[in-house]
């Protein structure tokens, strides 16, 4: 299997302004090959550049600007040229698929925050001083950076990637390791329905309290967004020392927002895995639920709108962000992988509005957000508490329907 390990780098003066110039050279290489790209296809001869093609150049390129691209790893320019192949396959699968197609777009110098490595010891190497207690990696044209290594790299490194936080530097690992060990079973099953003023429930019967950490930062982004706003759009070289600390103020909450809904899903993603064999949850459509509301226009006024609810749903979908579902559940299915558990994703409808006693389905069972009363039955319970039971049972059925 594969495990991805993210450290803090801790470069000396030189090696950060060589890093950004690294970012700089990889970001306008990238552009280039879009530009030849968009030409090419706007000549009358409807020409289609392939990365191929463009990997080919690499050679002319280098020896043409040798103290730019010249300096630099040529199998990183190449995995920059197939992150732009890969934009431009993902574009002609959503035009075929019918989806919204998303034309490749040109990265400005702030948004290009990462160079791949494809080979640990081509243009990088992994703990490049291992006689040294320090950890160091080095690339090719910045040299050996110090990296705080907090826990133990296990397995043979494959890929090595260089990515921009702010002004904070990471290094990106990917290790092929074997199958660990599965945890001992428990005999346990459960079944987690996701939730706003819970962020789950289990069957159980065991309510996790959504920690709201983007609504509990709000006033602070919202005053630090204020006061970035009294600065102008210019160029990032352009800016005054009080425009960067502006902008790094902002990004530095949001930044902090971000890790700390990460560690809130690891540390609930591990207390379900540590103690239940097979979790089953929601196949939750997320990109669906946090859509904006569609317009109504009111047939009896031209260039007028009914009231579509949009104040109301645009609170519901910056409470499902804020929740963070999407990383919670694919960081649940990697450590279950790790730990031989099983997790199951079942069709969501109607799990909060069938009975679990007589199986009656009705919208008219669940009267409140939180109340669950059957109108068959009469039977009464947390509609939450009842959506997870519902998908508990329909992920035994999944598992038992499975061919052996």
């Amino acid at each position: 299997m594969i495990r991805a390990y993210k450290f803090l780098m801790r470069p000396t003066v030189g090696q950060t302004i060589a890093l950004g110039e690294m970012l700089r050279d990889h970001c306008s290489l990238y552009n280039g090959a879009l530009q030849e790209r968009r030409d090419a296809y706007k000549h009358a001869s409807r020409t289609s550049i392939k990365y191929g093609m463009q990997s080919a150049q690499l050679k002319e390129i280098r020896a043409f600007d040798p103290e730019r691209q010249g300096r630099w790893s040529f199998s990183s320019q190449q995995a920059t040229l197939r992150r732009l192949d890969k934009a431009f396959a993902a574009f002609f699968r959503r035009i075929k698929s019918g989806d919204t197609p998303g034309y490749p777009r040109f990265r400005g110098v702030n948004w290009f925050d990462t160079v791949d490595f494809p080979k640990d010891g081509d243009g990088c190497r992994w703990d490049a001083t291992p006689h040294d207690p320090v950890t160091r990696v080095r690339f090719q044209g910045v040299g050996h950076v110090k990296v705080n290594q907090h826990r133990p790299v296990v397995g043979k490194v494959k890929t090595v990637s260089v990515k921009r936080e702010g002004k904070r530097w990471y290094v990106v690992l990917t290790a092929e390791q074997a199958q660990p060990e599965p945890l001992p079973a428990t005999g346990s099953v459960v079944g987690i329905d996701m939730g706003i003023a819970s962020f789950l429930t289990t069957s159980n019967g065991e309510h996790i309290d959504n920690p709201r950490h983007g609504r509990k930062a709000a006033a602070k982004i919202e005053a630090a967004q204020r006061k970035l706003s009294q600065f102008g759009r210019v160029r990032r070289d352009k800016r005054t020392a009080n425009h960067e600390r502006a902008v790094q103020r902002v990004a530095g909450l949001h930044r902090k927002v971000r890790r700390q809904r990460l560690d809130h899903a690891h540390k609930t993603a591990h207390g379900l895995v540590r103690e239940h064999d097979l979790i089953a949850h929601e196949d939750l459509k997320i990109r669906n639920m946090v859509k904006t509301a569609a317009p109504k226009p009111d047939p009896g006024r031209p260039d007028s709108f009914l009231p579509n609810g949009a104040r109301a749903k645009t609170g519901l979908n910056r409470s499902i962000s804020d929740a963070g579902w999407g990383v919670f559940l694919t960081i649940l299915h990697a450590k279950a992988e790790s730990a031989g558990r099983e997790v199951i994703a079942v069709d969501p409808r109607n799990t909060s509005r069938t009975c679990p006693e007589c199986g009656h389905v009705s919208a008219g069972n669940r009267p409140t957000q939180e109340m669950f009363h059957c109108i068959g039955c009469g039977h009464q319970a947390h509609a939450d508490h009842v959506g997870a039971l519902n998908v508990l049972r329909a992920g035994l059925v999944h598992r038992e329907a499975q061919p052996a």
